[in-house]
């Protein structure tokens, strides 16, 4: 199950972090790193912080887009330390290690870490399912990255070791992948643009309260597919000539 969860740094400008992160992930069990765009190379600093995980970080993928990362991926929680204009559905860490763990069962899942500066900008989030904040001290609630690799892949294995531990409920329902989404996100927009809905260079918050809502759903993969001979109809009726 375990095998099934991957953690994704975006932007990580330290080495260092990125050992301290594969450290992290192996003590609780978790091997598949992937670095989207880093600013730093996996270098001597890093295997040394590593202590002893250089095996998470000789298997580490390294891409240039988060839909990259997670395109093969049913269920990818972002991991946000700040409220955004809209509001996104929320987890905290444990909701977020039992969502994780549950639908590793079946499916890739990833846990998507930002910038250590400035965490991951309003895009990155929308490629996310849900977001999770770690609820720490408010008068002190700086974690580093390692800090908040550890925590959330902690729950993860919590969650884990409970579903060893009990009867598991049935497995949970077939949804799309990362990629599968962004299509039809992609579609939806090229669909109400045609109808004039809205203008693509002045399209305003319109995708974005979409994506919520979707996500806020999460349509089972059948349900997609209807969304998509749904547009895929809208679309041909709207391209018929007026007679």
């Amino acid at each position: 199950m375990l095998e099934n969860v991957r953690v994704v740094l975006v932007g990580t400008s330290h080495s260092g972090n990125i050992g301290s992160a594969a450290r992290a992930m192996k003590t609780m069990g978790i091997s598949d790193l992937c670095l989207v765009a880093p600013e730093a190379e996996i270098d001597g600093k890093s295997v040394a912080l590593s202590a002893g995980a250089s095996d998470v970080l000789g298997g580490t993928t390294i891409v240039s887009e988060l839909s990259e990362a997670v395109s093969d991926c049913q269920l990818v929680i972002g991991a946000s330390a700040r409220s955004r204009t809209l509001d996104w559905p929320m987890v905290d860490g444990r909701e977020a290690g039992v969502k994780l763990a549950n639908e590793a069962r079946d499916a890739k899942v990833a846990i998507v870490f930002g910038r250590e500066n400035s965490g991951l900008n309003n895009a990155e989030l929308q490629q996310c399912h849900f977001h999770v904040c770690v609820p720490a001290n408010p008068e002190y609630s700086s974690l580093n990255l390692a800090m908040a690799v550890q925590l959330l892949c902690y729950e993860v294995r919590m969650a884990y070791l409970d579903l060893q531990n009990t009867h598991p409920e049935a497995a949970p329902e077939a949804y799309p992948h990362a990629d599968d989404l962004e299509r039809f996100y992609q579609h939806f927009e090229q669909s109400i643009a045609d109808s004039g809905f809205i203008i693509k260079p002045h399209p305003g918050k319109v995708m974005e309260k979409i994506r919520r809502m979707f996500n806020r759903i999460r349509m089972e993969k059948q349900e997609l597919n209807v969304m998509r001979g749904i547009l895929t109809a809208f679309d041909k009726h709207i391209s018929k000539p007026e007679k």
